[in-house]
């Protein structure tokens, strides 16, 4: 145990040293050192709190960080902790409380607006919740920077005006929030979206001006501009938009019982979630193999989306945990079957339903408890059965 200060600051770096290089074990075991000689440290508290978590000790994790807030009540940090934890265990309503009395005390923390944006959204509370997701804005690690343009759009009337919409986040969100050019262009506007690459040819599909947003993108002067992820709270009145906005015909009907099955089992490595999100190994799906079906692996890129796209409108039915992939069948009004993790689950699927107002042609398969993909398959398999 640390004895004077110089010995306990030394302890602290170390413990964060560790905690950093991911020696989660390791590093609980100096944060316990810390805190027996300095007991009413909340940031000691609050990174044991963390290390616990990470190592799936729930339950001691909650302990710790409850008294780190304890400990620092006006500390944002402190309250962010641990709402993250009740959120990723699916305690949705419980950490909206926590954070709302935390913005009411930080109201420019955009940390906490996000994270509470999140769940007021994932809650179905709309009105509330895309305010607060504007937050995501000035996060450098949320993707969303806004382009240095004069005239951003924040709901005036667009008649015989012209729009700029600008990328953000990654492929699933802007394919997700695709769904709301069309209606730029019903109130009026002259619209052009600007996509990545590999979006391009697929939003062509919407009939509005696409353009590719490279790092030498000659962009448009036009009235106005918006990141697309801030168009459905500025459209008004949610409206989901549900039915198939990315499909060139009627071919989103699929054969009953599905004969050409496409699945994906991981997502990219680099999502923050990924090992929560993705299956431990494609093996699992070998319980949902019977004779006459085929099954094609769509984790592998084939070209860009419009080329998968193409791939995926041949086939019947996409099996898929949470990427980009659930996105693209959806709007394609393809019969898609999501595999959605227990812990950290994202806003967009909700909670408690196995459908979704996003995407009506999909089904959607929890977990019943943390990394249990077992019980998800076996679900599957005995929907495919029927």
């Amino acid at each position: 145990m640390p004895q004077t200060q110089d010995e306990l600051l030394a302890a602290f770096q170390d413990a964060l040293r560790s905690q950093r290089d991911g020696r989660l074990e390791e590093a609980a075991g100096l944060w316990a050192g810390v805190l027996a000689a300095a007991p009413a440290s909340a940031e000691a508290r609050a990174n044991l709190g963390l290390c616990l978590m990470s190592l799936g000790r729930l339950a001691e994790a909650e302990n710790e960080l409850r008294r780190s807030v304890a400990e620092r009540p006006d500390a944002p940090w402190a309250v962010r902790h641990l709402a993250a934890l009740l959120a990723y265990a699916g305690r949705w309503s419980e950490a909206a409380g926590l954070l709302e009395h935390a913005v009411a005390r930080a109201p420019e923390d955009p940390r906490l607006r996000l994270n509470l944006g999140y769940l007021r959204l994932g809650l179905g509370d709309f009105a509330r919740g895309w305010p607060l997701y504007e937050a995501r804005t000035a996060l450098p690690d949320q993707n969303a920077a806004k382009p240095p343009l004069p005239g951003e759009w924040l709901g005036e009337d667009l008649n015989g005006r012209t729009i700029l919409v600008w990328p953000e986040q990654g492929f699933g969100d802007q394919i997700q929030f695709a769904r709301y050019v069309p209606a730029l262009a019903e109130r009026g506007a002259e619209v052009t979206l600007a996509a990545p690459g590999p979006l391009v040819r697929l939003f062509a599909r919407l009939g509005q001006r696409v353009i590719e947003q490279t790092e030498r993108t000659e962009v448009p002067v036009t009235d106005h501009w918006a990141l697309i992820g801030s168009l459905a709270g500025r459209l008004g009145p949610m409206d989901f938009r549900p039915r198939p906005y990315l499909a060139r015909t009627g071919r989103g009907a699929s054969t009953s019982p599905p004969q050409r099955i496409g699945f994906a089992w991981r997502g990219r490595s680099t999502h923050p979630n990924d090992a929560e999100r993705s299956l431990p190994s494609p093996a699992l799906l070998d319980r949902l193999n019977s004779a006459g079906r085929t099954f094609v692996d769509l984790t592998e890129p084939v070209g860009d989306f419009a080329d998968l796209a193409e791939v995926v409108e041949g086939l019947d039915l996409v099996v898929t945990v949470d990427t980009a992939l659930a996105h693209l069948a959806g709007a394609l009004g393809k019969p898609v079957f999501v595999l959605l993790p227990w812990w950290r689950q994202d806003w967009r699927w909700m909670q408690g339903r196995a459908d979704s107002p996003w995407y009506p042609s999909a089904r959607l398969f929890r977990q019943p408890r943390r990394g249990d993909w077992r019980a998800v398959l076996d679900e599957v398999a005995e929907a495919l059965a029927r």
